[in-house]
């Protein structure tokens, strides 16, 4: 319990002085949000928090594995105060940044139960492809009520879907890859009745996009639809056999599609058959 304690102890220091200024202060009450943060994404993961601004989680603890024999715990913590417009409280959040090496990479849970904040949801944003059947993965699920992932992260698009389904049971699983396909399958829902004859469908964009666009139409047609794909970073274009689609629109930044997630609860039936129907079919 020394590293809870060592940030217990960074927290308390860090109030003191955000006391010591003179700005009234509110404290978000939202969420604890766990990242898991392997090094080469604790850029573009922070660039994502910054964003959220005053809707900041109530805590936020970056769980960040690195390599090294030594098994060692190191800790930081921060306040982060946000300015409400139009008012004269400054909003704060916690920001807890924990590196672990060695064997302490498997055994997360025992530093991170401590500190959860009592009686608020558990989200944890899994950056790049989960390390299925391990045990990080298994003791931060035991404390997780919602799992985000972004499977345009992974390696394994769209097979992993598989090793996804698994968790189903066990948590609420959430995929900004899909969600940043909702303009997208808006516009394809407005095409029915036509649409419910389709064959094939061909897009421009990320492969994870298309799967489960293409996962998402033949759940809700009920049969197989033949997909092709031009790469591309974001979905740029689809056709309904031969026939363009209009555009989506703009897209939403990672912030605004992390804020999505983390106001859902519950388990969301049409990604996990989207994901299920995105599997490759066995031969």
């Amino acid at each position: 319990m020394g590293v809870v304690s060592d940030i217990e102890r960074q927290l308390g220091k860090l109030r003191v002085l955000e006391e010591a200024d003179g700005m009234p202060e509110l404290r978000t009450s939202t969420m604890t949000h766990i990242v898991w943060c392997p090094p080469e994404w604790l850029a573009k993961a922070k660039g994502t928090l910054a964003g959220l601004a005053e809707r900041h989680p109530a805590r936020t603890i970056f769980l960040i594995p690195e390599s090294g024999r030594k098994s060692e715990v190191v800790a930081r913590a921060e306040l982060k105060g946000f300015q409400l417009p139009g008012m004269a409280h400054e909003v704060l959040s916690e920001v807890i940044q924990i590196r672990l090496r060695g064997d302490a990479v498997q055994h997360p849970g025992s530093i991170i139960t401590p500190l959860l904040v009592s009686d608020l949801p558990v989200f944890c944003r899994w950056r790049g492809e989960p390390s299925w059947g391990t045990g990080e993965l298994e003791e931060i699920l035991e404390v997780t009520d919602r799992l985000v992932v972004d499977s345009t992260e992974w390696r394994r698009t769209p097979a992993a879907y598989g090793d996804l389904s698994a968790l189903y049971e066990r948590t609420a699983v959430s995929d900004i890859a899909f969600s940043r396909t909702l303009p997208w399958r808006r516009k394809l829902a407005d095409l029915w009745p036509g649409i419910a004859t389709i064959e094939k469908l061909r897009i421009e964009g990320p492969r994870a996009d298309a799967e489960l666009i293409a996962g998402w139409l033949r759940s809700r047609m009920k049969r197989e639809i033949s997909l092709t794909r031009r790469n591309a970073e974001a979905v740029e274009a689809i056709w309904v056999d031969g026939e363009a689609v209009g555009h989506g629109g703009d897209p939403l930044s990672s912030s605004e599609l992390l804020s999505g997630e983390l106001d859902q609860f519950g388990r969301d039936p049409v990604y996990e058959a989207a994901a299920r129907a995105a599997l490759p079919t066995p031969r």
